[in-house]
């Protein structure tokens, strides 16, 4: 029964709000002025305000709500994320390659993104009540099998980023519930193997090119090679103090691609430069120091498992958009937490905020 009460409206980890409202600023600062230098009349800026609205009203929500009882659905809260993903095969469109969005107008929606809290809260009930199975490989293969609908689901979209996401979720909750080396040994050969297996059967050349070009992006200078060209340009002319919002070259000449999604980075760094980009990783850095300093407090191992799954979420995509931006990594298409724009991420971003604040106020020691 879902439990829900207007007092815990009242209780919410206030640290974490503010620190997530200061990370919200920043972003919609770059939306801005990325809107004014393209003229088009603030249309990102606008929608990611109306998304903020929206994700503010849902962190309240979910905050005041029992988190316990998304353990008591965790099932048919997957259930529901794997039909998603199956009618977006069927009923979705296509954009950039990739078959996972629903338009209903001008509004579109990634469901994959609601299959990665839906992961998280099967695999933090079937962690918690399979506690004492952890050292088997029964334990691993059971949760794997978890794993595996969602993940091939999002492959056949093809969408790579999401994949690797869903893929470290399950695998650092994993490492995290304390696995045996010997265990660690046969995931690790299994991914090589899956790694080799989908580069010649699953992954799309555009794909492939990607990571070719990874490795080498002046091998393409003009094709796969532009957008981390482009990127380690806008960062390197920021410099110290940055050029100011609105005075970047690269962002604001439209020479750096995805500069409101994938690149915002980049953006940022341009206009901010060294110093505003250390500050925006100091806000991250204490976003996380609020969460494990409270969840030390936290007694219940499902709460736990929720909160951890949610940490490794942002944790892995924060790190990953970086290695993007930097050219560490291939371009995958992994959005930066609470500064790209995008209504789906940022709303399930808010979602998450208030299942963790949720769990922070309501089951504590003392």
């Amino acid at each position: 029964m879902l439990s829900f009460s207007t007092k815990n409206l009242y209780r919410f980890n206030w640290g974490l709000l503010t620190i997530t409202l200061i990370l919200i600023s920043f972003s919609l600062l770059i939306l801005y002025s990325l809107d004014l230098g393209n003229e088009n009349n603030l249309f990102f800026f606008k929608k990611q305000l109306a998304f903020v609205g929206l994700g503010i009203l849902l962190f309240f929500v979910f905050n005041a709500i029992d988190y316990k009882i998304f353990k008591t659905y965790s099932y048919w809260i997957y259930l529901f994320s794997l039909f998603l993903l199956t009618a977006v095969l069927f009923f979705g469109k296509s954009i950039h390659g990739t078959q996972g969005w629903f338009v209903i107008g001008n509004f579109q929606f990634q469901p994959v993104e609601i299959s990665k809290i839906a992961l998280i809260i099967v695999l933090s009930r079937f962690f918690s009540i399979k506690a004492y199975e952890i050292k088997t490989i029964q334990f691993i293969t059971l949760s794997g099998i978890l794993l595996a609908p969602s993940l091939i689901l999002v492959m056949r979209q093809p969408d790579l980023g999401s994949a690797i996401i869903l893929f470290i979720l399950w695998f650092g909750m994993l490492l995290v519930s304390g696995i045996k080396k010997k265990h660690l040994f046969f995931i690790s050969l299994s991914l090589i193997t899956i790694f080799i297996f989908a580069w010649f059967f699953g992954l799309q050349e555009y794909q492939k090119a990607r990571i070719l070009t990874f490795l080498n992006p002046s091998s393409d200078p003009l094709k796969t090679g532009y957008n981390v060209i482009q990127s380690k340009i806008a960062i390197g002319s920021g410099q110290i103090f940055g050029r100011g919002f609105s005075f970047g070259t690269q962002s604001q000449l439209n020479f750096l691609p995805e500069a409101h999604t994938d690149f915002i980075l980049s953006s940022l760094a341009e206009s901010l430069g060294f110093l505003g980009i250390t500050l925006i990783l100091f806000f991250y850095g204490l976003f996380f120091y609020i969460i494990i300093k409270k969840l030390k407090t936290v007694y219940d191992d499902f709460g736990i498992f929720l909160i951890i799954g949610i940490l490794i979420y942002f944790i892995s995509q924060i790190f990953l958009n970086i290695a993007m931006n930097i050219g560490m990594a291939p371009v995958i298409g992994i959005p930066l937490p609470l500064l790209s724009y995008g209504g789906s991420s940022l709303i399930i971003t808010f979602i998450m905020l208030g299942i963790v604040s949720s769990v922070l106020t309501k089951n504590r020691y003392g």
